[in-house]
Formats: structure tokens, sequence, C-alpha cells
């Protein structure tokens, strides 16, 4: 039986600790906190993503009490709309608490048998297959995949980090109370400036808040949130905002690139590979076809170094366009001339309509992951 050792149990090592378990690999999972726990916010999950966890046996627990998105719209600070995408059957989203998501993996690679190792705290890998933890303890495998996060502390053991960009802004997240009136299936961005305020109804009680500001920005990005702030620049939203909880979590968004993602028997994905802020809703969905093609291509090989080569030049170029839209989105909220902003809302409205913004913004949305049928 071949092994997999993974060290990171977030949202890209428990979806490809289940694929490898499914396809009966024993499967070791390292998370360095005591616990298994997921920040209470709402998550994206587009056609890539539910078909992923179709493949993996955790859609019905994972969407259970998701949101049903019909449209996400792009609307100025006063409500008036510059652009919107349309969902269908089969080029569609649904929006479930975060939590839920990682349940569902967390239940789905128990019942597989994978050994989930909390308080793991993993310190390096070596490219002939070692996962080194805490203590001096060696863990030899097949494969070893680094999947702790954007800030990696074990991408550095292999040096495949091109460069790490802290970009200009900063993410608050929350969830709050939905309320008569509120939207249950159209997602609401409104701009103004490089100020954002996402709207993300999620749950029939409850709706995802994503705030994204300038990182220089002291009034704006503080917790709790001030509320008169951001008020005066959505007044569309007045109401929305008097909900807007002390409980959230602020991040400062960035961008990881890797100059290779593997070296020998070691493979990184997720964040740790190719972080990009959330600005397309497509990060864990990304790493989820990864994940799922990684685990295809090493699975029925016994030259592991060369199909992982082969992974990556399969996979590199739908992740490219990921994350160059994503930065490109970015670009245009957080880095337009302030003289200029008219011409955004023209330009939005404009570009938003044509056949090649439609196809470099959905190509990763619409990817189907190795292995489903």
């Amino acid at each position: 039986m071949k092994t997999v050792e993974i060290a990171g149990a977030g949202l890209s090592g428990l979806a490809a600790a289940v694929r490898f378990a499914q396809l009966g690999w024993r499967v070791s999972l390292h998370e360095r906190s005591a616990d298994l726990r997921m920040f209470g916010a709402g998550i994206w999950l587009w056609e890539s993503g539910l078909k992923t966890l179709k493949l993996l046996g955790a859609y019905e627990q994972a969407t259970a009490r998701a949101r049903v998105i019909d449209q996400w719209r792009i609307a100025d600070g006063r409500g008036r709309t510059l652009m919107t995408r349309q969902m269908v059957p089969g080029d569609g989203m649904l929006l479930p608490p975060r939590a839920d998501l990682y349940q569902a993996l967390i239940d789905q690679a128990v019942a597989l048998g994978v050994e989930i190792h909390t308080s793991s705290v993993c310190t390096g890998v070596k490219p002939e297959g070692i996962l080194q933890i805490e203590g001096g303890i060696e863990r030899r495998a097949d494969l070893v995949i680094i999947a702790d996060g954007a800030y990696s502390r074990l991408r550095e053991s292999i040096l495949c980090t091109a460069w790490m960009d802290f970009g200009i802004e900063a993410g608050i997240r929350m969830m709050i109370d939905h309320a008569p009136g509120d939207s249950p299936d159209i997602i609401t961005e409104y701009w103004d400036g490089p100020f954002r305020l996402l709207y993300n109804p999620c749950t029939d009680g409850q709706t995802y808040i994503f705030l994204s500001v300038p990182v220089a920005d002291k009034r704006a990005r503080v917790l709790p949130v001030d509320k008169d702030a951001w008020r005066a620049r959505f007044p569309a939203v007045e109401g929305l905002i008097g909900r807007l909880t002390e409980a959230g979590r602020w991040d400062r968004l960035v961008n990881v690139r890797c100059t290779k993602w593997s070296e020998g028997h070691v493979a990184i994905i997720g964040d740790a590979a190719h972080a990009m802020p959330p600005n397309l809703g497509q990060a864990a969905n990304t790493a989820f076809i990864n994940a799922m093609a990684l685990a295809q291509s090493v699975n029925s090989t016994g030259d592991i170094p060369q199909a992982l080569q082969d992974w990556e030049e399969r996979q590199r170029p739908i992740t490219n366009n990921v994350q160059w839209w994503s930065y490109l989105y970015g670009f245009v909220i957080g880095r337009w001339p302030a003289g200029l902003l008219p011409l955004r809302n023209d330009f939005v409205r404009f570009v938003s309509k044509t056949e090649w913004f439609d196809e470099g913004l959905n190509r990763g949305a619409r990817y189907t992951p190795a292995g489903y049928k």
C-alpha cells in the first residue's frame, strides 16, 4: 500500500487526504493546532468545487444549508449596477458556511480511515519523501504533501518560493443575521474607490459579509468595524452596515507564487503553492482541482518525481489564469487612479460584456476536476 504524509489540515490538505484514501493509499494528516477548527465565514463553491465535493462524497453534507446563488452583481456605492454574472444549471454556485464544508471533509476523512494527528508541528521536508516533525521525528512516505497555507513554514525546505506579495488590501470577514428584505440568492459587491463591501447570502439565518480596504487606512481596517466610516461610503446599504458585528477576522490579502510545485517525492498544494486574494472566490476551488489532479497523477505510477512534474505542467496554466485574474481584479479595485474613477465604471460595464472577459474570469470556475464523471 502506498503512503502519503500531509502537512496541514486546512481545506486543501483535507481534500487531498480524502481523495488519496479513496484511491487506497494509507494517509496521515498532520495539524499543528490542538483541534480542527474553521473560522465561521462563508465560501463560494463554483462548479469546479461542487464537482470536487461530489467526487469526494462530501457534497450533500457540505451544502446542506447552502444558499443557491442566482446572480453575482457588482454595483457602485449608491447601488447602481456595473456588472452581473448569471448562474445557470451546470455553471452555478452554492454558498455554504465554511465550517460546514470543513466538517464534511473531516467526517469523510475519518470514515475513510485517514490518520489525523493534531498538535503535530511539522518543521521540514526532505525530497526523498520525509516529513520532519517537532521532536526529531521523521516520517517516510511515497509522497509528502505540503499544505500548510500561504505563510508556509515548509515551502522553503525545498526552496520553492518565487515571491510573496502582500499587496495593498486588508480583508475583514464576518457573519451577520439575515433580515427581512435581504436578498436570498443574489451576491452584491459594492465598490467605492478602493473600498469594497461584499454581501453574500449564506444560509436561511445568516449572511456572510466581506469588506476589503486599503491596508493603510487606519479607520476602515479596524475591528470592531467603524460603522460610520462604512455608512459614509455605502449609503445604499446603510441598514446592512448597522448589523455588522464585533466578531470578525482581519487578514492581509496576499499572493504567493512558487518556482516549482515539487521536489523529488514532495508536492505543494493550496495556498502554500498559489495563495491569492479572494477577488474571484476561486482560491479553494483551484486548490481542490489541483489536489484531485495530483492524486490521479501519482496513483498509477512508480515514478512519483516524474508524475509530479507532469502534474504541474498540466495544472499550472489553469492556476496561473485564476491567480492572474484575481490579481487583475484587485488592481482595478485598489489601484485605479482616483482622478479617473468615473471611467472605471464605464470600463467595467463595457469589458464585462465581452467574450474575453467571460472566458478568462470563469475558466477556473468551469473546470472539471480529474476523476470526476
